[in-house]
């Protein structure tokens, strides 16, 4: 695994921020919104992890974590327009949750990739993308980000009825 750069660490510290906003706020408010505070904190810090990824290429140029750091990109400037501007009336809600959320989705699967790739230093717990520890909780991440926006939707729904 290649030493980290100075952006490698900001990226992640950053990142870990995002990560840690992001849980509080669906944790205390179900969704990520910018009508709060830590949503606030949770758009500016995903959108300087996703930007400051593509400027990442220790890993033999243009990757999947490139593509996730773009699908992220978009995924935010559809939710922040679906939020700002009701796009779809009140079907927007969802739209803004499914972007949003995903964002989150973008940043669990690089993270433990990366984490699994790195630690414990000089033995990481896997050395291949193709891991099936690696592959085990990418999948774990995809079943709980289906369940989390199901449960998303629904509490939409049932809270929000005429948003």
């Amino acid at each position: 695994m290649p030493e980290m750069t100075m952006l490698g660490w900001f990226h992640t510290i950053i990142g870990i921020g995002a990560v840690l906003s992001g849980f509080y706020a669906i944790a205390n408010f179900k969704i990520i919104s910018l009508e709060n505070k830590i949503g606030q904190i949770y758009v500016a810090l995903t959108a300087i992890v996703a930007g400051s990824a593509l400027g990442i290429y220790n890993q033999g140029g243009f990757g999947i974590a490139h593509i996730l750091a773009v699908l992220t990109l978009i995924a935010l400037v559809g939710a922040i327009v679906m939020e700002k501007f009701k796009l779809f009336g009140g079907f927007s809600k969802y739209f803004q949750a499914l972007g949003y959320t995903s964002t989150f989705l973008f940043h669990m699967i690089p993270a433990i990739t990366d984490f699994l790739r790195r630690i414990p230093v000089g033995d990481p717990f896997v050395d291949s993308f193709e891991d099936p520890l690696i592959i085990n909780f990418q999948i774990s991440f995809l079943l709980i980000y289906f369940c989390l926006l199901i449960y998303q939707l629904f509490w939409l729904k049932k809270y929000f009825p005429n948003f």
